[in-house]
């Protein structure tokens, strides 16, 4: 059985760019990371739910990662971990605690192309059959998997994991963020005058920001002539489409097989079910649920929950949901 020590937990926190605070001596070691109700004298827990507040009070775990503001419920033998995202800190750290790590090895196949116009920093694993076009910068720790393509125009930052049969171009891939196997991003949009069809040259880019998982099979297309913005912590599934110029804020969660057309601006928090469709250029605010198979058509409000085409309050969409079931009975 693994132990960690405290000071090992913190350390990979701030690598994976999470702050947390606390008193506990840097060498007290912690067994596991479970939950509340089963965590033992040795382990780590969390609380990140205020449906489990009476859990948390009878927890016999020796550290809790947890909001400032809840601390006053722990037991006393209990010290607390303190952070803005405990959930967050928990996800992370549950890579530490089952060894889940996937580092590269350092080794740069002899069977691929390396364009004369591009930049390989130290550790970089690259996996055969790969392309790598110019003006490409690949920085510390970066493993790319068999058959990919990357470039032209590409930063891939610091401790990226890009897995096999992913094409990049035109893009800025920051720290920690990993690509699915199948992805392909940066490519040109769909876009084209609608009498002649001519087809709107793309030339701007895509940004997807760090600690971003981005599910296989997902495409992100290139601007036209500023970004297609992904933020920080977001969680893209598979099969999902993000037209040109979509703006998405941080922590995001995108269920498979989504569409979000061009030039949305979606804030932060955000969560969309499977098969949802949002059209272009709308504004959908901050922390809005949009459940599955959804159609939105207009812009919505910060916090808002909404289901059913055209999307609609949840709690309208559910009452016409029953009342068209009763009018069906009586027929």
């Amino acid at each position: 059985m693994i132990t960690i020590k405290y000071k090992d937990i913190e350390h990979f926190l701030k690598d994976n760019l999470l702050i947390v605070k606390s008193n506990i001596d840097d060498n007290i070691n912690f067994k596991n990371l479970k939950s509340i109700s089963n965590a033992e004298a040795d382990d780590l827990t969390f609380f990140s739910n205020n449906k489990y507040l009476n859990l948390l009070k009878l927890t016999k775990a020796k550290a809790c990662l947890i909001k400032d503001e809840f601390v006053k419920y722990l037991p006393n033998n209990c010290f607390p971990i303190i952070s803005d995202d405990p959930y967050l800190a928990f996800a992370i750290l549950s890579k530490l605690f089952t060894n889940d790590q996937i580092k590269s090895n350092g080794i740069i196949s002899k069977n691929i192309y390396l364009n004369s116009e591009i930049e390989i920093n130290k550790n970089v694993q690259i996996e055969p059959f790969c392309f790598i076009d110019k003006n490409t910068k690949i920085e510390d720790n970066v493993i790319i998997g068999p058959n990919c393509k990357i470039g032209p125009n590409v930063v891939i930052k610091n401790s990226c994991i890009i897995h096999d049969n992913v094409t990049i171009s035109n893009s800025i891939i920051m720290e920690k963020c990993e690509i699915q196997s199948g992805a392909k991003i940066g490519g040109s949009g769909f876009g084209f005058e609608e009498k002649t069809k001519q087809k709107i040259v793309h030339g701007g880019n895509v940004i997807i920001e760090k600690n971003c998982n981005i599910g296989s099979n997902t495409t992100i297309d290139r601007a036209v002539f500023d970004s297609t913005y992904i933020g920080e912590h977001s969680q893209i599934d598979n099969l999902v489409q993000i037209a040109h110029n979509v703006s998405i804020g941080k922590h995001a969660i995108i269920a498979a097989q989504v569409g979000i057309a061009g030039s949305t601006k979606i804030g932060n928090s955000v969560k969309i079910g499977g098969q949802a469709g949002i059209a272009g250029h709308l504004e959908i605010g901050n922390n809005v649920v949009i459940a599955a198979k959804s159609g939105v058509t207009k812009n919505l409000k910060d916090n808002k929950i909404v289901a059913g085409f055209p999307a609609k309050d949840i709690n309208k969409w559910k009452k016409e949901i029953i009342n068209i079931g009763k009018i069906n009975e009586v027929k």
